[in-house]
């Protein structure tokens, strides 16, 4: 059986993935890491997870098959490091750094030591997203994030909310790096007096396609949309919940079934399972390929340069 370790045990692993892993148990033993006395005891009793430690060290000491990690951002590229070089394939919330070499750095000696390093792009997971995504490649893509009086930073609001935007816009164009490197690209930030992000926004256009992706911190409402154009019609999924297509005969709308756990629904169950999976098939393809993650830290970080 897999020894996975959990390092940080906050909102995102509370609500996203240690329900999922408390079902998973059967396919491995999850050990929990954290100094909370008080939080590891509620999550045992809530989770049914027996296995637990205080410190990463004494983590390592284990030598676990994998660690996801859950920690704050800045921690990311330390943690990373200690277990690829210990040997653990490393599963870690995006971004995986702010810091594009260090990025880089971190796939590379991942490549090198022949492990994996997935980060938590869910969304391309989603089960609507991937319905319509599948097919023939779209000619234009329009992925839009909006949220209620938000107010981040601009580089917080970017690395937090904007790079799943602009993954999913990527996942669902189906655009490799060749059509990347040759693309016209245009960037733009919209922010106020004090540095809070108002709006992003990045067009990418090569000789085929046009790929589009916003994030609106001002919109009134929270609400995500992806849609994508094809000689066929317009596919559109709105709030990972309704898929619709519109044809010259008219649009159908397919609503999620009822019954489709939400966790499956935005994609954490099956991007968690697709990395069990990869840790124990030989020649498995990372579930989330190190160039797209990539080139998503990429065009987030030029989008904070033309800033």
């Amino acid at each position: 059986m897999l020894k996975i370790g959990v390092i940080g045990l906050g909102n995102i692993a509370q609500k996203a993935y240690l329900p999922v892993m408390a079902g998973l148990q059967d396919q491995a033993q999850w050990i929990l890491c954290t100094r909370d006395e008080l939080k590891l005891n509620q999550l045992q009793r809530r989770y049914g997870f027996d296995q637990a430690v205080p410190t990463v060290a004494e983590l390592l000491a284990l030598q676990p098959d994998a660690v996801f990690i859950h920690t704050p951002t800045a921690t990311h590229g330390n943690l990373i490091r200690q277990f690829l070089l210990a040997g653990s394939h490393v599963y870690v919330d995006k971004p995986v750094s702010t810091d594009l070499a260090e990025v880089q750095s971190l796939y590379a000696l991942a490549q090198a030591r022949g492990l994996l390093l997935t980060c938590g792009f869910n969304r391309r997971f989603a089960s609507l997203n991937v319905q319509a995504s599948s097919g023939a490649r779209p000619t234009m893509v329009f992925a839009e994030k909006n949220r209620i009086a938000t107010a981040q930073p601009i580089e917080f609001a970017i690395f937090d909310l904007f790079t799943h935007v602009i993954d999913t816009a990527l996942f669902a164009a189906q655009i490799d790096s060749t059509a990347l490197t040759t693309a016209t690209r245009k960037f733009q930030i919209v922010a106020d007096q004090q540095g809070t992000l108002q709006q992003a926004g990045m067009v990418l256009t090569t000789t085929t396609q046009t790929i589009s992706a916003m994030l609106d911190m001002q919109a009134g409402v929270d609400q995500e949309t992806l849609t994508l154009h094809r000689p066929s019609g317009i596919s559109q999924v709105r709030d990972l919940q309704q898929l619709s297509l519109s044809t010259s005969a008219g649009t159908l709308t397919q609503n999620l079934p009822s019954w489709e756990p939400m966790l499956t629904a935005r994609g954490f169950a099956p991007l968690i399972q697709a990395f069990l999976t990869a840790i124990v098939t030989p020649g498995t393809a990372n579930p989330v390929s190190p160039t797209s993650s990539l080139l998503t830290h990429e065009l987030c970080t030029e989008l904070l340069a033309s800033y």
